[in-house]
């Protein structure tokens, strides 16, 4: 890595010698604006929109345009005489816990080395602010531009992050914020229950950019002439999902069971509508449901014997069910009645399918 600024760190009275390095890079396939027929690439031209000139790099300036479209021009003189006392140094001003801090502050990450002559009082920093569970609240100027900023301590090393103004961030006025939307005490459970299922340590390793690596695929092909193909899209859950219960149901069970999504076994709907029902309609449901399978034992066997009109009844696409729909005992006692069919037609089912600038004036 090549430093992108030298200063030193203000900790008090401590002057710290150090260098700055960009912590992070954009990974990203780039591209040229080119013709189209012979490759060749397209270049951009500063015009005066006024005189209708091509403009010199060294004769273009710095204009602040006006409510009223006149543009003030600032010089390099102007902008040297602004006040800026953190062009060489990054000022501690306070330390804070870290907790304390809303990351849509954060705006862009540097590594902080010292130099030799400021590595001891560099660790001592370090050290202090690694024992002490807080960040050091700073102010730095980088590229002409004064930054709120914090320095925290990552792998050994101090970070210092640049953050934005507070005025910079947006307030997010939403109509959905002035609604009155209730939340059912049902649903806020299973959430919390889907959110403790799915906690897991943050392994960023276990995460790539599938964009990014298809995108870089796709131009190794074109360089290669080979023939592209391309990869068939993840299907989404198949699960009925029509609603916010019935999404939380799917995602608990996919979650406990470790399958996808859209795998739901019909038991686990069945343990979440019990758990829902009230204790009385519950006890009653017991009660009663032994009777409920014992009477359709008969007609289950009916069913049975009338083989050849199921069998047509689920070939036809609007008839198919999967077994899981059925009813606890009515698959019970057809279990028992398949035994007399014959064996060709046991486990016979159907799968479900799936403006104008005007002449500029000089600033005074």
């Amino acid at each position: 890595m090549r430093s992108m600024w030298k200063g030193a760190v203000s900790f008090g009275l401590v002057m710290i010698p150090v260098k700055l390095y960009a912590a992070t890079e954009t990974k990203d396939i780039a591209f040229r604006q080119v013709h189209r027929e012979d490759g060749g690439r397209i270049r951009f031209r500063r015009f005066c929109s006024i005189e209708d000139v091509e403009v010199p790099y060294e004769d273009v300036a710095k204009g602040y345009e006006l409510p009223d479209g006149e543009v003030v021009i600032l010089t390099e003189d102007d902008m040297a005489e602004l006040p800026l006392p953190t062009t060489r140094s990054i000022e501690v001003v306070q330390f804070t816990p870290a907790e304390q801090l809303d990351p849509i502050l954060f705006n862009r990450s540097y590594y902080v080395e010292p130099e030799a002559a400021g590595a001891r009082a560099y660790c001592l920093l370090r050290d202090a602010l690694e024992e002490s569970g807080k960040i050091a609240i700073a102010q730095v100027a980088l590229r002409q531009r004064e930054s709120l900023a914090i320095l925290r301590v990552r792998d050994g090393v101090l970070v210092l992050e640049t953050l934005l103004w507070p005025d910079e961030v947006r307030a997010p006025e939403f109509p959905f914020l002035d609604d009155d939307i209730e939340v059912r005490p049902q649903e806020l459970r299973m959430a919390s229950s889907l959110i403790e299922s799915m906690t897991v340590d943050f392994d960023p390793d276990e995460y790539h950019d599938n964009y990014r690596e298809a995108l870089q695929e796709l131009v190794n092909a074109k360089v290669e002439g080979r023939e592209v193909v391309q990869p068939e899209a993840a299907q989404g859950p198949s699960g009925d999902t029509s609603s916010l219960a019935d999404a939380l149901r799917a995602s608990l069970a996919a979650a406990r069971g470790g399958g996808s999504l859209g795998s739901v076994s019909a038991a686990a709907d069945e343990d979440e509508d019990e758990a829902e029902r009230p204790a009385s309609k519950r006890a009653g449901s017991r009660a009663s449901g032994p009777k409920t399978g014992a009477a359709k034992t008969g007609a289950a066997k009916t069913g049975a014997a009338k083989t050849g009109a199921a069998k047509t009844s689920a070939a036809e696409p609007g008839g198919a069910k999967t077994a899981s729909a059925r009813p606890a005992g009515s698959a019970t006692a057809a279990k028992g009645s398949a035994n007399k069919a014959p064996a060709a037609k046991r486990g016979t089912t159907a799968k479900e399918p799936a403006a104008a600038a005007r002449r500029p004036r000089k600033a005074s």
